[in-house]
């Protein structure tokens, strides 16, 4: 049996956090011990233990854009002799044979593996290429000879770390997210009504417009709000919704985002509803599915669960959403960053049921064949074997 190290750079619910759940809980437990460390307490942690998955809070070296302040990089000095002195305690315990480090957020998995000679694997999740000293870091980390494998979850996102690096795209290959197919209920009408009445606050008649996800500075809510702006006029029988939360100390982004409905004069018409842990109800209640990333999303895992709910997909014409969305086939595709063009493939949605319709089941077909958990978790078996 191999025993593996896990290492994730949150404890919440989003993508990434669905993604490492579903795959861990869905290994093999008679090929391969897992154990998994998390930077804080949450709702993964529960989720995890709730399957039997041995969970350690721990540092993890997460980096992000402000630590370079005198007072952030002796916290992560603090960490980082905090984070070995556990892994170290773990390793003695269980003999890892290989580190998983999910997403780059997470460096001590990197540096751990090095330390004590283990096998370790980093699947990307990020597309990166700002600030330039953190695409130039990543790449080098990534290239290292201590980095046995790297995978992505997407094409899109391997070419984009690989470009110009035969080195690094040596031990480079993608493997595409995927969703346990058989978890999702099937639709409960009269539970969809309730969502409809008590959050969405519409009626049978009027359509739905929902964007699920965090709410920061790249997921795209000003620019779905302002494309939301320019159509109300003309619709009185739409409402948009957002589903998710600002990350905790980012509050800000939520605050503005209610700022601008206002000044819009749209709160009546635009609903901001916190994170649910329970998401398919949500999916199951909405007409169209909106990821309107400004930036490239690596994968989009909520344009497959919008799929697996037979919701039709109105997306951002760029990054690994161009892989899980076929224009005219099970939703549209639009200029990234481009209002005017959001609200014209909204617009074609809005006035036409069938295509509605016809893209929802198109997705759903699509998720199924190529996006299943199952096929996920045999590629990465045979990675591990190969490791």
């Amino acid at each position: 049996m191999k025993s593996i190290l896990f290492i994730h750079q949150s404890a919440e619910l989003y993508g990434s956090d669905k993604t490492i759940l579903m795959f861990i809980s869905s290994l093999d437990k008679q090929k391969y011990k897992s154990i998994v460390v998390l930077p804080f307490d949450g709702p993964l942690k529960r989720e995890f233990e709730k399957n039997g998955i041995e969970v350690v809070i721990a540092p993890v070296l997460k980096l992000y854009r402000k630590m370079f302040t005198p007072t952030n990089i002796l916290k992560f000095f603090k960490e980082y002799k905090e984070g070995l002195k556990t892994l170290n305690k773990l390793h003695k315990k269980h003999n890892f044979n290989i580190v998983y480090s999910h997403t780059l957020a997470a460096l001590i998995g990197i540096v751990f593996a090095k330390k004590n000679n283990i096998k370790h694997l980093w699947h990307v999740q990020e597309i990166i290429a700002k600030p330039v000293i953190f695409n130039k870091g990543f790449v080098k980390l990534l290239s290292i000879k201590a980095n046995d494998v790297a995978v992505y979850d997407s094409r899109t996102t391997m070419e984009f770390w690989i470009k110009n690096n035969p080195r690094l795209a040596k031990k480079s290959e993608f493997v595409c997210n995927g969703l346990d197919v058989k978890q999702k209920p099937e639709p409960n009408i009269e539970k969809s009504l309730k969502i409809r009445n008590d959050y969405f606050k519409v009626n049978q008649n009027e359509l739905v417009i929902a964007l699920v996800g965090r709410i920061n500075s790249w997921k795209g809510q000003q620019l779905l709000l302002e494309a939301f702006n320019k159509i109300t006029q003309k619709y009185d029988n739409i409402k948009l919704v957002y589903l998710g939360s600002a990350p905790p100390n980012q509050e800000f982004f939520e605050i503005d985002l209610k700022n601008k409905i206002s000044e819009y004069g749209l709160n009546e018409r635009v609903i901001i509803i916190p994170f649910q842990e329970n998401i398919w109800p949500f999916w199951d209640s909405i007409d169209i599915a909106v990821v309107p990333s400004t930036e490239p999303e690596p994968f989009g895992m909520v344009a497959i669960e919008a799929m697996l709910s037979k919701k039709p997909v109105v997306a951002a014409n760029h990054g690994g959403l161009t892989e899980t969305v076929l224009h005219n086939h099970n939703g549209l595709l639009f200029e990234p960053n481009n209002a005017e063009s959001l609200a014209i493939s909204l617009e074609e949605l809005i006035n036409d049921e069938s295509k509605r319709k016809q893209f929802g089941e198109n997705g759903y077909h699509r998720t199924i064949e190529h996006f299943s958990l199952e096929k996920h978790v045999e590629k990465f078996e045979a990675i591990f074997e190969k490791i």
